[in-house]
């Protein structure tokens, strides 16, 4: 079987793919590249993702790329708009020609001898094998086959429809039906007040209450400024400001937590009105020790105020024939529940890793400047934000991929691997308790005690640090392993 040979290897069609192809052909126009997506469509999380009213948790000055204003009029933008967008980019940049669809990365192993990456690829069956350089994972964190799901007792009982919103039939039909969403997150804020339009009844059931903060749809500053302004200009001025309110809105409730509890606890009090009780918007957690959800130009306060939408905390006992009995005896009738009860994290889509046939554990390793992993050769992995916009950080960590390349072109080297030299201690990937987060800790890097391990999640940290930070840190280690003429046998990408 003859191998195909490109520099540079990218997993993942979505918006961390698509983006970092656009940078790799901006900043290093020479280098050979393909995407390889699993699945049959381009856009990743917001291709998958069709339940109703499905948007963005970010404005999209933030969660659009740096190089590519968003002009849309919206800035809490819908799926569609954002799935349109990732399109655009695409054909724009010429980055669709070097898409493999229905390409299904199962492993990599690294060639000590050749520097070289072998992967193994699964096409519709058959088993294909790449080679590459420099591997760039942008599979995202969850599993795309399926979400999670709890187990429930009496869930066969239940006679009605139960649907994750990871799988939405495009023909359900909720026209007058009472429906129960499982869930506090951002998915269920979503889902409910853009159910409760045709449902008789929708219903969001917790065990425990999230903070929701109400922010506007439509950036109306930005929209009339463009009436006088370039795109570019204006993209780039809001991006600044959004950048600058977000940091400053996280550090404010990190160090006061209870001032910025109260100014979200004041905020939805006086949206829901007086006929909500407010122990279901009550967390007993600090403001941002979650991901705060938010709900564009109040639409679920509203819902909530005609009666439209209940909020129920409690614990379920059991599914029963028609719905679900709680731990309180209460019981809750539904012809469909969406259980709406989060992600199953899987990094790196689920492939393995390996060196020399040797399998490398992620897991046991720290994570460097967040984006590379420790004592592997020439890879990098995308990870966004927690506590802003995901792009912020995926633009952030292509750039400075193409800062290795160019670095090591220039000097005549073929590999880089991050090593640890120092005692820095390990500690959890991601500070936060978010049930999705605390599942998946035995399954990720882990960061360090101190840089250029440690994961500050603060945007002009890692500015300063990608973007113009030493590469010569004293932790990246830089080799140029003699070439084999097995790579001769490997043939040429086709762009």
């Amino acid at each position: 079987m003859t191998a195909q040979f490109v520099d540079v290897l990218i997993m993942g069609a979505g918006l961390s793919g698509i983006g970092a192809a656009v940078h790799l052909q901006k900043d290093c126009p020479s280098k050979s590249y393909l995407i390889l997506e699993g699945r049959n469509a381009m856009g990743g999380t917001w291709d998958l993702f069709r339940y109703p009213g499905i948007r963005s948790d970010s404005d999209m000055y933030t969660l659009g790329y740096n190089f590519k204003p968003w002009t849309n009029p919206k800035s809490i933008a819908d799926g569609e708009s954002i799935r349109q967008y990732i399109k655009d980019t695409a054909q724009e940049y010429g980055v669709e020609r070097h898409i493999r669809y229905g390409h299904k990365v199962l492993s990599a192993d690294w060639d000590s001898v050749n520097a070289q990456w072998k992967v193994q690829v699964d096409v519709n069956g058959e088993q294909k094998e790449f080679h590459c350089n420099f591997f760039l994972s942008c599979s995202g964190y969850y599993n795309y086959a399926a979400g999670y799901e709890p187990e429930f007792n009496g869930r066969d009982q239940f006679k009605g429809q139960v649907i994750h919103p990871q799988h939405w039939p495009e023909d359900l039909d909720y026209t007058g039906k009472k429906v129960v969403v499982i869930g506090s997150g951002a998915t269920a804020v979503t889902l409910v007040p853009s159910m409760a339009d045709k449902a008789s009844h929708v219903t969001m059931l917790q065990r425990s209450p999230s903070y929701v903060v109400g922010v506007p749809e439509k950036d109306h500053m930005s929209n009339k400024l463009r009436e006088y302004l370039p795109d570019t200009l204006v993209y780039r001025l809001a991006r600044t400001r959004n950048v600058a309110l977000g940091m400053g809105l996280y550090g404010f409730s990190r160090f006061y937590p209870e001032k910025m509890r109260n100014l979200v606890q004041g905020h939805v009090e006086k949206a829901i009105g007086p006929n909500v009780d407010m122990k279901h918007f009550t967390p007993k957690y600090n403001p941002w020790d979650e991901r705060l959800c938010a709900v564009p130009n109040g639409d679920l306060f509203r819902a909530l105020r005609k009666g439209k939408v209940s909020v129920v905390t409690d614990h379920i006992d059991a599914f029963t024939e028609k719905g679900i009995l709680l731990k309180s005896g209460e019981k809750l009738d539904a012809d469909i529940i969406v259980t709406a009860t989060g992600l199953d994290i899987q990094i790196l889509g689920g492939m393995s890793l390996s060196i020399d046939g040797i399998p490398y554990d992620v897991s046991k390793k720290m994570y460097y400047k967040g984006l590379m992993f420790e004592d592997l050769p020439n890879f990098g992995m995308v990870f966004g934000y927690t506590n802003a916009s995901w792009t912020l950080k995926a633009d952030l960590i292509s750039e400075f991929v193409c800062r290795l390349l160019k670095h090591m072109d220039k000097k005549g080297l073929r590999q880089v691997t991050p090593r640890n030299h120092g005692d820095v201690e390990h500690i959890p990937f991601v500070d936060m308790s978010s049930g999705y987060i605390q599942r998946a800790l035995a399954k990720v890097p882990r960061q360090g005690s101190k840089a250029p391990w440690k994961l500050y999640q603060n945007y002009v940290l890692d500015l300063l640090m990608l973007r113009y930070g030493r590469l010569l840190d004293g932790s990246l280690e830089f080799s140029h392993p003699a070439k084999s003429v097995s790579r001769s046998t490997a043939s040429s990408a086709v762009a």
